[in-house]
């Protein structure tokens, strides 16, 4: 139900935009968010935007990455800026239930998942 993409090989300090489009079911009123995953790490919370689009993010990415989403086209986005070799991951877009109206770091919290898009940073 939930689809990333945009992901790549970018050098350190390049940008890239990721993806989320969203099928079988309406994600306007749910909370969105981006985490990622990197080789032998846990998913970590990178930004999330409530239906109402108040955007979150994670210190470290606070300033290079802007959530963002269009409800006319069940998408979200992640414009990433200033990459970094760190940034390196898979990213995964994440919906949490309508029902829950607050953001929250803890991918335990979403419930609905996409694959992910790989992120690769070059130094």
């Amino acid at each position: 139900q939930l689809q990333a993409s945009g992901g790549g090989l970018v050098q350190a300090g390049g940008s890239l935009r990721l993806s989320c489009a969203a099928s079988g079911r309406t994600f306007s009123s749910h909370v969105m968010g981006w985490f990622r995953q990197a080789p032998r790490k846990e998913r970590e919370y990178q930004a999330a935007i409530t239906r109402s689009g108040n955007t979150y993010y994670e210190d470290t990415v606070k300033g290079r990455f802007t959530i963002s989403r269009d409800n006319a086209k069940n998408a979200v986005y992640l414009q990433m800026n200033s990459l970094k070799p760190e940034d390196t991951a898979v990213y995964y877009c994440a919906a949490r239930r309508s029902v829950l109206t607050t953001f929250s770091r803890n991918p335990y919290d979403y419930i609905y998942w996409g694959q992910g898009t790989l992120v690769t940073v070059s130094s």
